[in-house]
């Protein structure tokens, strides 16, 4: 099943395939990443002498992207530019340098954050996205695997899920994802999250469940890695990695707003249980409040 939206920035796929592209298609996909506005007014044997390479490559380039040839490329980078200059009349960027003063700082991080998100929505795939919320709102059980920055993500779904009342266990122990993994069905379902996509520990859990019957389903950056070999439905992020801020801090930001995405769908299937399960939920923790409003003040107490 097709990972990619058509609503999706040529800019965002490229990032997302460079770790799969030839070297020489690599230094293609740099000088455009470096300046997408300027190479939308280059000719093709600008931009292959900027990258120090040949016409021929510029092309395969451009077809392992799939925007079919440099004209459409041309077409794709423009048409992204201005949605760029639409959306923002100032560009923060995203490197983050030693100078920079506290006040620069959140305004970058700020900045590429609510890129990730928004990058992230306009590359999901709905479709894939149905696949997978129909797939874990009929599971007798999911499994979900996360190691690293990603461990927080899989705790996320495995909470969010428990409150509407779904079976959900969230594991970053390897022996205990894989004997966890061995025990699935053809009912189950499990989720494997890595932003790289080529985390060894997760790759195996997800390929354990795969060989066992499991509905196998990934979360990913970059839609060629080697968990994608392993998975049934492939769910893609948007997350960009710059100067101070691994993939292991935007990354989590992108997973979390794709995991909201199913976790609202999931409800949506379940949504009577689900309202009566989030209330239940609500309830027992209640009285580990204290007892105040959010705004400060004292709650008044009632029933005495």
């Amino acid at each position: 099943m097709s990972t990619e939206s058509t609503d999706a920035s040529p800019l965002v796929r490229i990032r997302s395939l460079l770790p799969g592209l030839a070297r020489a298609e690599q230094r293609v996909a740099k000088v455009v990443l470096d300046n997408p506005a300027t190479v939308a007014h280059r000719s093709i044997t600008e931009v292959a002498e900027a990258a120090g390479t040949s016409e021929t490559t510029v092309t395969r380039f451009c077809k392992a992207i799939g925007v079919g040839g440099y004209p459409e490329l041309r077409i794709a980078l423009a048409a992204d530019t201005a949605r760029t200059a639409a959306r923002t009349d100032r560009d923060l960027g995203g490197d983050i340098g030693p100078g920079d003063d506290l006040r620069q700082v959140v305004g970058k991080v700020a900045f590429a954050d609510a890129r990730a998100v928004e990058e992230t929505a306009e590359q999901l795939n709905v479709e894939t996205l149905q696949a997978v919320v129909e797939a874990v709102a009929g599971a007798g059980r999911v499994d979900v695997y996360g190691f690293g920055a990603s461990a927080f993500v899989a705790f996320d779904l495995q909470q969010k899920l428990h409150r509407i009342g779904r079976t959900c266990f969230a594991w970053n122990d390897t022996h205990i994802a894989l004997t966890s993994a061995a025990v699935l069905s053809g009912n189950d379902v499990a989720v494997g999250i890595s932003h790289t996509g080529s985390t060894a520990e997760t790759v195996e859990a997800l390929r354990v469940a795969k060989e066992h019957g499991a509905t196998t389903v990934a979360l990913t950056n970059f839609p060629r890695s080697p968990i994608t070999e392993v998975a049934d439905h492939v769910l893609t992020t948007a997350a960009r990695e710059t100067t101070f801020r691994s993939g292991a801090m935007a990354s989590r930001i992108a997973q979390l707003t794709v995991i909201d995405c199913l976790f609202i769908g999931v409800a949506q299937k379940h949504v009577d249980t689900a309202k009566t399960a989030l209330e239940a939920t609500y309830d027992a923790v209640s009285g580990h409040r204290l007892g105040a409003r959010p705004d400060g003040r004292r709650r008044r107490e009632t029933g005495k």
